[in-house]
């Protein structure tokens, strides 16, 4: 069995999605038998495989590895940023995905944004969620859920201005630390402006997940994603999902999903929550997430990712 060293930006406690994956895909290698530490950078400890989430933060550790193993596997893990901000002018992003001798992406639209001549390296690893919650949304209000720390590439208060385009008994509950500290103040003076809207701030993973599964719907209204670990959890619980049309949710959600908006475009996506409020609409939306839970289940997780681990060692 290997010893791997994942390397995140994310460090030890953080709530981020980067660090969540690390921890996942470490306990999914370990009951393999693999031996796995996860580290913020690499410093020259022995590893038969080393697995670098973020291709530009993690870019010294790519490169270190790579000048003192020049043949030992390395596999890169792009996340949002890296492909829709980052790589155009981003010399060391590039350089990352070029010494790399595997790239994953955590949705299949992603490999559009990569030029040709790397994408015969690229696999994709779609995320998991093992829980066993089940929505169970109130009667009253119609509760919608945000999740996800609030920084600008977030869009987080998107979902919170269609209130004002919106009559009637909705809630917008909206979870995630502060991490621009300048949204704190924009949300709690939202929440003097707009009653039908809270802000809860960073909780536990596990409060997260039961807020998604008492809520109505959940929104997803980031500007660049990865593959937003959100989606594949309210695809488990069963919470239906409203998503800004951006390559990374169609490539969670698949391009014939019904449920989104244009981003940015806060009267477009009240539209569609008003029409979610239509119960053929709102279990079209259930149908169509439905299909892709199959995608988000732990045992598809592990078997790309212990798939990938063989083929990089081979």
């Amino acid at each position: 069995m290997a010893r791997i060293i994942i390397v995140t930006p994310a460090a030890a406690g953080s709530r981020t999605g980067n660090r969540h994956t690390a921890g996942r895909w470490a306990a999914m290698l370990r009951s393999a038998g693999h031996r796995v530490a996860i580290a913020t950078g690499w410093t020259g400890e022995h590893c038969d495989l080393l697995i670098a989430l973020h291709a530009e933060r993690s870019h010294a550790s790519v490169r270190r590895y790579r000048d003192a193993h020049p043949h030992g596997p390395l596999v890169v893990v792009l996340t949002g940023t890296d492909l829709y901000r980052d790589l155009p002018g981003s010399a060391k992003a590039r350089e990352s995905l070029a010494l790399a001798d595997r790239i994953i992406v955590l949705q299949p639209e992603a490999r559009k944004a990569l030029p040709k001549k790397l994408r015969a390296k690229v696999r994709v690893v779609f995320q998991s969620s093992d829980t066993r919650l089940k929505q169970a949304p109130p009667k009253h209000p119609f509760r919608i859920a945000v999740v996800g720390h609030l920084r600008k590439v977030k869009d987080p208060f998107r979902t919170v201005r269609a209130l004002s385009h919106l009559d009637g008994d909705y809630e917008v509950v909206q979870l995630g630390g502060a991490l621009d500290p300048k949204t704190a103040p924009v949300a709690r003076a939202w929440m003097k402006r707009e009653p039908r809207y809270r802000w809860l701030g960073s909780l536990p993973h596990a409060s997260a997940l039961h807020w998604i599964a008492r809520s109505h719907l959940l929104v997803v209204s980031s500007v660049m994603e990865g593959g937003a670990n959100v989606i594949c959890e309210a695809a488990r619980i069963g919470t239906p999902v409203l998503a800004s049309r951006v390559p990374g949710n169609v490539g969670m959600l698949g391009p014939n999903y019904p449920g989104y908006y244009r981003l940015f475009n806060e009267k477009s996506l009240a539209r569609l929550i008003e029409k979610s409020r239509n119960e053929p609409f709102y279990e079209k939306l259930r149908s169509k997430l439905l299909k892709r839970k199959k995608h988000f289940a732990p045992a598809a997780e592990r078997r790309a990712l212990l798939h990938l681990v063989q083929e990089t060692k081979a």
